[in-house]
């Protein structure tokens, strides 16, 4: 696994193995879960209170069902760390965090500087997302 190079959280971080979701039911003590492409996050849905960590896997920067994961579980009330995985680039990063994820582990590190210009880049956003940032539209328009 990569190591966790940004998060944007103040509780410790988690360092519980995630299981995949397919074997997530069979373990009542896991924590901690894998989203693969391919799985349902919705299946988490009910177990969204003892999950503290959902790992959402990217393994091609190219592949986007990870986006809906995220944005599924936060929707769903989850609170706890989602965190990206794999082959996370600058250029995803600021609409991961808007769908949700607040922990990073690239599989290879990325330049701190050009991640945080990423991360700033659009002050203002038009849709309301996970990240609390208020549209603005709605600021117009109240």
């Amino acid at each position: 696994m990569s190591d966790v190079q940004f998060r944007f959280r103040d509780d410790e971080p988690v360092s519980d193995p995630a299981v995949t979701v397919g074997s997530f039911a069979d373990q009542t003590n896991a924590t901690a879960v894998r989203v693969e492409p391919g799985d349902d996050a919705r299946e988490l849905l009910p177990h969204l209170d003892r999950l503290r960590l959902i790992e959402v896997n990217f393994p091609a920067w190219t592949d986007g069902r990870g986006y809906s994961s995220a944005r599924v579980l936060r929707e769903a009330g989850f609170t706890g760390e989602i965190r990206a995985v794999g082959d996370v680039v600058i250029d995803m990063l600021s609409h991961l965090k808007r769908c949700g994820f607040d922990a990073y582990a690239p599989e290879k590190p990325l330049n701190p500087a050009d991640a945080q210009a990423a991360f700033d880049r659009w002050a203002d956003v038009y849709q309301a997302t996970a990240d609390g940032r208020q549209p603005i539209w709605a600021k117009r328009y109240g």
